[in-house]
């Protein structure tokens, strides 16, 4: 893998433990659910799906 993919990588992987620590994430917690579903699940579920899709993206960009 080149170093610029790896490099990459390692920049989602430290902005995913930023979104993932705890003071942040408080501030998706709320009372009201929007859609019957809380709002942190929300945010906890798109976090990582979008952490999939720009993994994803990156490891076949390195496959062209």
């Amino acid at each position: 893998m080149k170093k610029r993919h790896e490099q990459k990588l390692l920049i989602v992987s430290l902005l995913l433990l930023i979104a993932f620590n705890m003071p942040l994430m408080l501030l998706f917690d709320s009372a009201e659910p929007v859609g019957g579903i809380p709002v942190i699940y929300i945010y906890i579920f798109s976090v990582w799906l979008f952490s999939i899709l720009v993994s994803a993206y990156i490891i076949r960009r390195y496959y062209e």
